[in-house]
């Protein structure tokens, strides 16, 4: 008797609130998500917020105002003392990122497709340990490489040049990885096998065939590849010697470092040329909305 009366109770009590069973506890979840969905992203907005905030701001209002809002406007200011402070230099600065980037995402994203492609869709003696060093070399992070490929330039005589940071940015076994799984799921067996019948041959079929149904996710191997590459630091700061040379980040870092040594203090010129490297990634961004939205959703379902 027990057992049958507290469901019973239970399906009163519910229906007595105009709320099915369950509903209150259901509520009581969707608050916490979102509360924690708020929580982040103000934790993700705050520092845009208080970039975009502090580079409108001059020497004295970064100083003496409320961080989080805007005092005396003076942006127009620090863009014209980042645009000519040290002849200019900050446009070689980007004019080299989007080298870096650039360059080295779209060799990156060629050479992940062909290995991507090769390991998913050919049978070969070592694919297997092949791919299990692809995935292994996850765990080794890119610092450690770095004072080795130093040691390996710096006998051939690389230092100091672009092809320092371009070459180690054209292999990412993330990106042969991620081209393996799209390769998977976009790139039917059967038709290439009919390409084959057909005779056509391999480059044919990889240049015309894979590339084109690999749009997707080529474009979001080449997204992650570029924004890695636009926000590279340690590599650079490693390998590259000269002032003309450097990618915008270095060149900021730089900037702050004078900040403390020299009698001018640079700090609106370092948050305005932060906020000034932030413009090209959220362009990037948009203008390739429609590929890395479809193309992560696409992995995600691998």
């Amino acid at each position: 008797m027990t057992s049958l009366a507290s469901p019973r109770k239970a399906t009163t009590t519910s229906a007595m609130d105009g709320l099915p069973v369950g509903a209150t506890r259901s509520r009581l979840s969707q608050a916490f998500v979102l509360a924690g969905l708020a929580l982040f992203a103000l934790y993700s907005v705050a520092p845009v917020w208080w970039l975009v905030v502090s580079a409108t701001k001059d020497q004295s209002d970064l100083l003496y105002t409320n961080g989080l809002w805007f005092g005396e406007f003076n942006l127009g200011r620090n863009l014209e003392q980042v645009f000519t402070y040290n002849d200019g230099v900050f446009f070689r600065w980007v004019a080299n990122s989007l080298l870096y980037a650039g360059a080295g995402a779209l060799v990156c994203t060629l050479i992940s497709l062909a290995a991507g492609y090769s390991l998913s869709r050919f049978s070969f003696r070592g694919r297997g340990l092949g791919l299990a060093m692809v995935i292994g070399s996850f765990l080794i992070p890119g610092a450690m490489l770095t004072m080795p490929l130093y040691l390996l330039f710096a006998q051939v005589g690389l230092v100091d040049t672009a092809w320092a940071v371009l070459l180690p940015s054209f292999i990412s076994p993330f990106s042969v990885y991620l081209a393996k799984v799209y390769v998977d799921g976009a790139v039917p067996p059967e038709l290439l096998e009919a390409a084959r019948v057909d005779g056509a041959g391999e480059l044919r079929i990889f240049f015309q065939i894979v590339t084109r149904l690999m749009k997707t996710g080529a474009a979001t191997v080449f997204l992650l590849a570029f924004v890695g590459n636009w926000n590279g630091f340690y590599l650079p700061l490693t390998m590259l010697r000269g002032e003309d040379k450097w990618t915008l980040s270095l060149g900021l870092y730089a900037w702050n470092l004078k900040r403390v040594d020299s009698e001018n203090d640079l700090t609106a010129l370092v948050l305005t040329g932060s906020l000034l490297a932030v413009v090209p990634l959220a362009v990037f961004m948009i203008a390739m909305r429609r590929y890395w939205q479809s193309g992560v959703t696409l992995g995600s379902l691998k």
